[in-house]
């Protein structure tokens, strides 16, 4: 985790920090300094966000996106896992049969 100097900033915050950067007009890092915050805070939370609402162009993943991305690589992972057994059983049943 952060060290004692690391400033922790509430969900709500950082939602009211992004709503001014996109209906003020000004800029991130000019709206980060009226804030007293890092701008580079205030980037990394705002890129987050258009990610989330699909508005990324860096080609980042939305959260709904991201969340999908774990699911299949849970299901690839125990189909995997379930493909193996059946390798072995399989060769366990031929050897079997050969006797």
């Amino acid at each position: 985790m952060g060290n004692k100097y690391t400033k922790r900033y509430t969900e709500e915050f950082k939602r009211d920090a992004i709503a001014l950067v996109d209906s003020s007009g000004k800029t991130l890092t000019a709206v980060a300094r009226e804030l007293g915050i890092s701008s580079e805070s205030l980037r990394g939370w705002y890129r987050r966000a258009r990610a989330a609402r699909g508005e990324d162009a860096r080609g980042e993943l939305t959260s709904a996106e991201r969340e999908e991305l774990r699911r299949l690589r849970k299901e690839n992972r125990e189909q995997q896992q379930t493909i193996e057994i059946l390798k072995k059983a399989t060769a366990f049943f031929v050897k079997e049969s050969d006797r």
